[in-house]
């Protein structure tokens, strides 16, 4: 199970995927509670009283601030060019870069 975690995520060794699965989560949970913080500094929490409207909002919030974070993140771990490569492969996918 963990060997094709491994070979899923392209990492040298366990100890790699652990890491890789640590700048994960930091960078998902960070991303949720910066996006909740900027809904309501902004004061759109309740300005938006249509709910669904607001759950779009939010989406497209965290996965713009997760981008950014993943990468901040990944650098301070020294995991920078694994996951620029990560980020590249998603741009692509989106067509904002070739």
């Amino acid at each position: 199970m963990i060997q094709i975690l491994i070979n899923k995520f392209k990492a040298n060794s366990i100890q790699h995927l652990f890491v890789i699965l640590i700048i994960f989560a930091l960078s998902g949970s960070s991303s949720l509670f910066i996006s909740s913080q900027i809904l309501i500094a902004l004061g759109l929490e309740k300005l938006i009283t249509f709910y669904p409207l607001y759950i779009f909002v939010r989406i497209i919030l965290i996965i713009l601030i997760y981008q950014f974070i993943l990468i901040t993140i990944a650098s301070l771990f020294g995991e920078f060019d694994y996951f620029w490569k990560f980020e590249k492969k998603f741009l692509q996918r989106l067509r904002i870069i070739k």
